[in-house]
């Protein structure tokens, strides 16, 4: 079934300005096959129908990696490290280490069969810039240029939580669906929101944003 999806992947990847290489194509769809055979026994999403994979997360996924290109090349960092929290199925996480093979990638969840199947992953596509590490994200301590989630809990939460990661230069990117102004009015004055970014997302009628923050220096 997923052989029908790449069509439309490719389509998406050019609307939204993405030079992958064959390759990359290829991974992006293995990886789609493996989240549904997986999805089946491991409920990594809720979603079950494979066009809807594609949308609503391989593709909403893939509008995050040029705005985060973007800020690496601007960062001119040699080997910059990313930490997805609450990973669960690997997106954006997997989405990225296949999009920016310089990123080192890491995925953290608390769900021992959600960090198997990254570890699987990881292994089949042959990146090996992908982790998976089961821990509450409060309790690492290892600090990353780069720490987003998609989904996953309020901005005060994710960023009250993972704030010990987060390098002294490094920035958020929390992925989120309309603009979250409730959520913004609660953050502390320790985090600073740099900017509110849209996102279009080809086939998916819906709207998107990235919110990118840092800490503010004390």
């Amino acid at each position: 079934m997923s052989a029908l999806l790449e069509a439309p992947l490719r389509d998406g990847i050019q609307q939204l300005g993405l030079s992958l290489n064959d390759g990359q194509i290829e991974q992006l769809m293995a990886f789609l096959d493996l989240l549904q055979k997986w999805n089946k026994v491991y409920n990594l999403t809720s979603l079950r129908d494979p066009q809807e994979m594609l949308t609503h997360h391989m593709l909403d996924s893939l509008a995050a990696v040029p705005p985060l290109a973007r800020h690496l090349a601007a960062k001119g960092l040699p080997a910059p490290k990313l930490l997805d929290v609450g990973s669960g199925g690997g997106l954006p996480a997997v989405v990225f280490a296949i999009c920016l093979p310089q990123l080192d990638v890491s995925c953290v969840d608390t769900v021992g069969k959600k960090v198997a199947f990254i570890q699987q992953v990881a292994a089949a596509l042959r990146l090996r810039n992908l982790h998976g590490i089961q821990s509450r994200v409060e309790q690492l301590s290892q600090q990353y240029d780069v720490v987003s989630c998609r989904a996953f809990a309020a901005l005060q939460d994710f960023t009250a939580w993972s704030a010990q990661t987060l390098r002294a230069d490094g920035i958020w990117l929390a992925m989120k669906a309309k603009r979250p102004d409730d959520e913004l009015a609660l953050l502390p004055a320790s985090v600073q929101v740099l900017s509110i970014e849209p996102l279009k997302v080809p086939g998916l009628d819906a709207e998107r944003c990235i919110v990118w923050m840092q800490q503010q220096a004390a």
